[in-house]
């Protein structure tokens, strides 16, 4: 089954420094029907003003993943980790029993337009930690990233959850077959362009639940960047 997730459907908030839209019940957003898929919890998609960004606050026991579509963000943690992030980088966050950050657009020009992503982990308590690597050397790589994983493997991040993200782009007309091992579920995620999954159109800012199959095709309607989900069922 594929449940889609219209972006226009989705929650939507405008701060004059941040507009953002909501997959997922966060903040003041609250919507019973949408508070999660599985162990995704949060898919927040950001735009931040120049010279804008969030001042330091806290988080607990999540894994928080940052994936910048245009523009830098710059990262400042209680562990005393600091860097700029772009296009092609993505950020993994443990926030295990207790971590503070910042996130702030540092250009005084040109707007940052992120994904931020939150799944929950294995168990609470864990030690936080950052982590962070460059998975396309520039805009206009093409090709399929593993950009996290559980073990880490293959030089994704390691997130602590048994959930995969796959980052993706595709050129006008081209496919991406994804298998499901039985008992798995996914989540698409289309950040830029358009793309048929299975026969359904879906654009930029839409999202779709994948449960009860054992694979998928994804074919380009154009040039187009996506995130494929592969997760654990079991929350």
């Amino acid at each position: 089954m594929i449940t889609i997730r219209k972006s226009a459907e989705r929650g939507q908030a405008d701060f004059g420094w941040l507009r953002t839209s909501h997959s997922f019940s966060f903040g003041s957003y609250h919507d019973r029907d949408h508070m999660g898929f599985g162990p995704l919890r949060v898919i927040n998609e950001d735009h931040v003003a120049p010279g804008s960004g969030f001042d330091m606050h806290g988080h607990k026991d999540m894994e928080i993943v940052t994936y910048v579509l245009s523009g830098a963000l710059e990262h400042k943690d209680s562990l005393g980790s600091g860097s700029v992030i772009r296009h092609g980088d993505v950020q993994r966050m443990t926030a295990g029993r207790g971590i503070r950050h910042a996130e702030f657009n540092p250009s005084l020009d040109e707007p940052v337009h992120l994904l931020q992503i939150w799944i929950l982990p294995e168990r609470v308590g864990l030690e936080p930690s950052y982590e962070e690597k460059r998975f396309f050397a520039d805009d206009g790589e093409a090709g399929v990233r593993l950009v996290a994983a559980p073990d880490g493997r293959d030089g994704a991040l390691a997130i602590h959850r048994d959930a995969e993200i796959g980052a993706a782009r595709l050129k006008a007309g081209e496919t991406l077959d994804h298998a499901f091992a039985p008992g798995r579920i996914g989540w698409l995620q289309v950040a830029r362009g358009r793309v048929d999954l299975d026969g359904t159109p879906l654009r930029a800012g839409d999202g779709a639940g994948i449960s009860g199959q054992d694979r998928i095709a994804v074919r380009a309607l154009e040039d187009t960047e996506f995130l494929l989900f592969d997760m654990a069922g079991q929350t």
